[in-house]
């Protein structure tokens, strides 16, 4: 017996529905930055850090990577 996949879609769906196609202007514009502030979130956690480092080799005078890890 082969399994068969279902079409049907989930969640609400009664009269009144708006389809994705149909959302208005300001509930794109505020999905659009929700997501674009989760994916600055996560690049400045990842990359200060690496930021501060390639600054700081780039910079006078030139140090080396354990000069710019140390407490000293």
């Amino acid at each position: 017996m082969a399994s068969r996949v279902s079409l049907k879609t989930k969640g609400k769906g009664g009269k009144g529905f708006k389809g994705s196609d149909e959302k208005s202007a300001a509930q794109c514009l505020k999905d659009w930055s929700t997501w674009t502030m989760k994916k600055a979130k996560v690049v400045t956690h990842y990359g200060f850090i690496p930021l501060v480092i390639i600054i700081g080799m780039n910079s006078e005078p030139k140090l080396q990577l354990y000069q710019l890890l140390s407490p000293v």
